[in-house]
């Protein structure tokens, strides 16, 4: 079974000339979803995690199956005035606009192994802003981990010297 048949491409959204990857079709399929998790534990090879970090909102869909099959806590990291208690930001690019996300101050202790999950790596705007906040509270990041990449946008470069597993490639 190739994941790739259950992305389904949704044009000009969500504005016109983006190509949006729309992962829903993959989530109503339990087989598919639990074949994507093992892919991305697997990309892991036995490395401890204490957390994992999804970036809002489909990174959560994922990040807390992982957190689940990893014995680790899930940290939502989400945009402004989402988070109830005290945070800090970082503000990012993307490619059709900007934005900021914040973390709860408590979420990362000091030298917790972080794997950090997203949807899809575009620009590397939200998964470089993600890093920020990982590391400004003092978190190890281990892996940063991702369903697919849009590799013309060439997101990695804005991740240098960090571990990047993508489980598929456009």
């Amino acid at each position: 079974m190739s994941i790739k048949n259950y992305i389904r491409d949704i044009q000009d959204f969500p504005k016109e000339g983006i190509l949006f990857k729309d992962i829903t079709p993959l989530l109503l399929d339990p087989k598919v979803t639990r074949e994507c998790v093992q892919i991305l534990v697997d990309s892991l090879k036995g490395q401890q995690i204490d957390k994992v970090v999804g970036a809002e909102s489909r990174g959560f869909l994922f990040g807390i199956l992982l957190a689940q099959e990893m014995n680790a806590g899930f940290v939502p990291v989400r945009k402004p005035n989402k988070l109830p208690y005290d945070t800090i930001s970082a503000s990012y690019a993307l490619e059709y606009g900007t934005d900021t996300l914040e973390i709860h101050k408590d979420a990362i202790q000091k030298g917790d192994r972080v794997l950090i999950h997203d949807d899809v790596l575009a620009t590397g705007g939200t998964a470089k802003a993600v890093c920020e906040l990982v590391e400004q509270l003092g978190g190890e990041i281990v892996q940063l981990n991702f369903l697919m990449e849009i590799s013309f946008l060439k997101g990695r470069e804005k991740l240098p010297n960090k571990e990047v597993f993508v489980a598929l490639t456009y």
